[in-house]
């Protein structure tokens, strides 16, 4: 008997089979997805827009026809005729399943907005920017000394300013002549400047004394979030930090899905190219009106990003990167306009800037890691992990640097989690469970109090408590663990074992009950052994590329470890431990370096000279390969226990005393192994 269609919705990752006619905007409320809608289904309120996506998904294990989703009826047509639709968008209302079809929300479309946690952390940046304004009194032109508008330009500037060169682009020279006459042949002109050597290139004018300052925006391109940083280029002052979620992830959410589907869907790459880049014009408007600035004032930009962005950013098929050797196009820093990538908020002539990469999967993203944290000027060993979907490590110190990528996956995030979900209002983001009565208390995105307080329901009634996030789960799994409720193998207890209720019986396993408000129409939020699965398999690839570092270096502790990147500002670093995330060390030596990336790519934004720093530092890193290091598997299985096989974590066991458990059967005990194998 043939099966009722997969709808499978991004970036949640929820899943579930329905009969083929059934509204999308049905399935999205029967699954709990995060799908806006008012108007009751009638195709006037344009809030639940969705996107289907077709080809090979081969991560989620389906293929999408072009025909999973019924034509446009009249009701879409009569709405985009009045009011547009954007290209691909479908009404959720609207459009019915007919076959298997992989489904991304916008975040327009979601009631509850994604929290981008990637804010600007505090730095002293020396500046010394790329781009700077100038302000020069033109000679006016004379019939009897024939010179061009341009040419009195670089005169001007050459006489007044000690700049004896200047180029420009066809497009700011097409705006010169009415910016010259306008301000009465006195003009203010933005400059660009490569390094001591290069020529100068002209970038933008405006008529007399410009006093509206210039921007740049540092932008973390990430596998999951992008970030962004709008820095006044002559103060260095953050004037606003916004992210939005990687529209790619409906092709992927992890990397090597990306590059399976543009393996497996011919124009493949062309396509996440395209929304990548659509993606960062929509933040660099909605940065910019937050900011209250007119986009055209952004002359510069700054990316950092990991290499399969790196390609994807820069329209490169990033097919090499899915096979060894892992070659790059180029790891060199790369100079372009915002032409040549299509981004159409920035003036043409716009300055983009790619920090360099270190190798094939060890990309920008690191080395503005590198920048920001400077592992190789650390007297003491430090060992800086940016957690993420892929996650970078670096170990150093004034001796040596090293460095390399660890495949942790989506689970950190919140994906492949079953009540999991981006950060957002209403998400599980610290949980607490008493080791006695077996209870748990855990705080939501949005309200500060936590869910045994007076007023807990009255704050969080108008968000709900929606499901839990990455740094929730992180908290869930070990707080399963110091509360002896689930045993170092991972494996949850039953009732009878545990003492308590909320160990309910799910098919040959046990989960454990966090909140449940089925009887009121919200959520039943668990933590399954599936769930745990997925974080012990993220955690254990962190961990071994941790550790394949160490053995490299020779060494088997660290001085010290930095938690880098959004996700890694919020977790606490005494459940990573507990978990296994992290080599043992004291709990103080653990630290949070925000967003390291995006503090990287300020520097470079605001500092010439960080650039060439940056040049010379990544050829000066040594990169391990994880994926042909055969002491990696070892490793990752090892640290498949909680919080590890072997390694004794004697620091964590002055704080934390983790229960000698046991709940392994015959059946689950072979089961765990098998699916550990199979890792």
């Amino acid at each position: 008997m043939a099966q009722d269609p997969l709808v499978i919705f991004t970036p949640s990752g929820k899943r579930g089979r329905f009969p083929a006619g059934t509204p999308v905007l049905t399935a999205a409320r029967q699954l709990g997805v995060d799908l806006d809608s008012v108007c009751g289904g009638r195709g006037i309120c344009s809030k639940c827009q969705i996107t289907p996506s077709y080809g090979d998904f081969p991560k989620h294990g389906v293929h999408v026809e072009q025909n999973a989703l019924s034509d446009w009826n009249k009701v879409e047509a009569r709405y985009d005729e009045k009011r547009g639709l954007k290209p691909g968008r479908r009404l959720g209302c609207q459009a019915t399943v007919q076959g298997d079809v992989v489904i991304d929300v916008p975040p327009e479309s979601q009631v509850h907005r994604q929290v981008v946690r990637k804010a600007a952390t505090a730095r002293v940046i020396e500046m010394d920017p790329a781009t700077r304004l100038y302000y020069v009194e033109v000679q006016e032109p004379d019939m009897h000394e024939p010179t061009g508008d341009l040419e009195r330009v670089a005169r001007a500037l050459a006489a007044q300013w000690d700049i004896p060169e200047i180029s420009t682009e066809f497009s700011t020279l097409a705006k010169l002549q009415p910016i010259l006459r306008k301000g009465s042949w006195k003009i203010t002109v933005a400059l660009h400047k490569d390094d001591k050597d290069s020529v100068p290139r002209l970038v933008a004018a405006w008529p007399g004394l410009h006093e509206g300052g210039i921007y740049g925006l540092a932008i973390d391109l990430g596998s999951t979030t992008i970030a962004a940083h709008l820095t006044d280029l002559e103060t260095g002052e953050v004037k606003a930090s916004s992210g939005i979620m990687n529209p790619q992830i409906r092709f992927g959410e992890d990397l090597m899905s990306r590059v399976s589907y543009a393996m497996m869907n011919p124009g493949g790459d062309v396509e996440m190219t395209r929304a990548v880049r659509e993606a960062l014009d929509t933040l660099a408007r909605e940065i910019a009106a937050e900011a209250g600035i007119d986009p055209s004032l952004i002359l510069e930009t700054v990316f950092v990003c990991n290499p399969v962005m790196h390609h994807l950013l820069l329209g490169i098929d990033p097919v090499e990167l899915g096979q060894a050797p892992f070659a790059l196009a180029t790891s060199d820093a790369m100079t372009l306009t915002a032409r040549d990538l299509d981004l159409t908020c920035l003036p043409a002539s716009a300055q983009i800037y790619i920090l360099p990469c270190i190798a094939g999967h060890v990309g920008a993203d690191a080395a503005a890691v590198a920048l920001s944290e400077e592992p190789g000027k650390s007297k003491d060993l430090a060992l800086i992990v940016d957690v993420g979907t892929n996650a970078e490590i670096l170990l150093g110190d004034t001796t040596r640097v090293l460095a390399c990528s660890s495949p942790t996956g989506p689970a950190f995030e919140g994906a492949q989690i079953s009540s999991g979900q981006r950060a957002a209002p209403g998400a599980i983001e610290a949980i607490r469970i008493d080791p006695v009565t077996k209870e748990p208390r855990f705080r939501v995105i949005g309200c500060d109090k936590w869910s045994d307080e007076e007023g807990f329901a009255e704050e969080t009634a108008a968000s709900g408590i929606t499901g839990i996030c990455g740094s929730g789960i992180i908290e869930a799994v070990a707080e399963l663990r110091t509360a002896g409720l689930m045993d170092p193998s991972g494996l949850i207890g039953g009732p009878d074992k545990t003492g308590t209720d909320r160990c309910i019986p799910e098919g040959r396993t046990f989960s454990y009950l966090v909140h449940d408000a089925s009887e009121e129409g919200g959520p039943r939020i668990t933590v399954t052994q599936g769930d745990i699965r997925a974080i012990q398999l993220a955690k254990s690839a962190l961990y071994a590329g941790a550790r394949l570092l160490m053995d490299t270096r020779g060494v088997d502790k660290v001085d010290r470890v930095v938690l880098a990147g959004a996700f890694g500002a919020h977790i606490s670093p005494l459940h990573a431990m507990v978990l296994g995330m992290i080599p043992d060390v004291p709990l103080e030596k653990v630290t949070s370096a925000g967003n390291a990336a995006g503090t990287g790519a300020r520097i470079a934004l605001c500092n010439l000279a960080a650039r060439r720093e940056i040049e010379r530092v990544v050829r000066e890193i040594t990169k391990v390969e994880t994926a042909i290091e055969p002491k990696f598997q070892e490793h990752f299985v090892a640290a498949n226990a909680i919080p590890h096989a072997t390694d004794p974590f004697p620091e964590l066991k002055k704080l934390v005393n983790l229960p000698q458990v046991s709940f392994n059967t015959g059946g689950d005990d072979r089961g765990g192994r098998r699916r550990r194998k199979r890792a």
